[in-house]
């Protein structure tokens, strides 16, 4: 386990206070939080957790897992629960399924991410595929119980009711909001007695079946979460039915591999270039080699740049581009308003000009 660097990286070790198995391939973990850490985990309804361990070959794994508590009222200390699934060949899954156990200490990331619900009057709506199911839990739960005037319609999508994560804590909802919270649940390997047939929820499927159970144009906002397919998917089907892009909200939680890029590969970039990079007030320059990004041009010289997952999903490394011009390889974390504004995610950027400039700070 690597030491705390509390400042650079905002890592600290946690002690696991609960390991809580949900379903054959899923656990929720719960990490206790010292007084003197409360608000720095004061977390959104939405956020996620960065988690870190050392392999036994000293190969360091990252990944990052949605919180699925309620944010906690101020003044009450924050509870960090996150869900997680095992992935196939995942280091971290496997080892959080089959050793981890209370009492045991994990560096973890204070609260990150974008893609939050903040409790206000309203209707709200989420389309969910397996552990997506995640931050949309703590943004319902936090929103109802905060709310009086809200209400939240969860349409989730699982391949059998045995693999369905927080069951009872989906269920305590509907017994707590029976007025101001809606299920539905489509299984798409299994049959049901109740609600939908089943079959996956694509993009035709949930054009129709959206403006039946909603009144699609007046949802104050839409929270789509899952699988990459599922989630373009729901946001095509949105935007079919004339839904502002402003109101769709998306994370995703698998990319297939193999995904095409979003922009013109690295190898059209210069043969020389320059990176100039601001983090935690300090600033730095390097050359950057030859097909790499711009993270691990950061990351040769800055082991506190912030990076989780590498793969264009979290957002975890966003940065502005102060001057110059880079382009991305993928971008699964950042909303159109953000790229228009100048923001990258520095994981999948390379320089598209000698010299650029980066401001992980703003």
């Amino acid at each position: 386990m690597l030491p705390s660097d509390t400042g650079r990286t905002g890592f600290h070790p946690l002690r696991v206070s609960e390991v809580e198995r949900l379903t054959d391939d899923s656990v929720a973990v719960t990490f206790a939080v010292p007084t003197e850490l409360h608000e720095a985990y004061r977390h959104l309804p939405g956020q996620h957790l960065a988690l870190r361990r050392i392999t036994e070959d000293g190969t360091e794994v990252r990944r990052t897992y949605s919180i699925c508590a309620p944010a906690s009222p101020p003044g009450e200390p924050p509870v960090l629960r996150v869900g997680i699934r095992l992935v196939d060949g995942g280091s971290f899954s496997t080892y959080a399924l089959k050793e981890l156990a209370v009492g045991d200490s994990v560096d973890v990331m204070e609260p990150m991410g974008r893609f939050t619900l903040a409790p206000r009057a309203g209707q709200f709506a989420a389309v969910v595929g397996g552990s997506g199911i995640t931050p949309v839990l703590s943004m319902a739960a936090t929103l109802l119980a905060r709310e009086p005037e809200a209400r939240f319609c969860l349409i989730r999508s699982d391949r059998t009711a045995a693999s369905t994560m927080f069951l009872d804590e989906v269920a305590d909802l509907k017994d707590r909001y029976p007025d101001r919270f809606q299920l539905v649940t489509a299984l798409s390997r299994e049959e049901q007695q109740a609600g939908l047939p089943s079959g996956r929820l694509d993009q035709e499927r949930l054009t129709a079946l959206l403006p039946a159970l909603l009144p699609v144009e007046a949802i104050d906002g839409w929270f789509l979460c899952g699988p990459l397919g599922l989630v373009q998917s729901a946001e095509q089907a949105l935007r079919d039915l004339d839904v502002d892009r402003l109101r769709i909200h998306q994370e995703i939680f698998h990319v297939d591999d193999g995904s095409a890029p979003t922009s013109t590969p690295a190898a059209d970039g210069p043969a020389h270039a320059t990176l100039t990079a601001t983090l935690h007030g300090r600033s730095g320059t390097w050359p950057v080699d030859q097909g790499e990004t711009l993270l691990d041009t950061v990351l040769r010289a800055r082991a506190d740049a912030p990076y989780a997952c590498k793969g264009g999903v979290c957002g975890t490394c966003r940065a502005f581009v102060v001057d110059g011009e880079v382009r991305m390889d993928r971008n699964f974390a950042l909303e159109p308003e953000e790229t228009d504004a100048g923001y990258v995610l520095a994981c999948q950027s390379h320089p598209a000009t000698p010299e650029v400039e980066l401001d992980f700070d703003r």
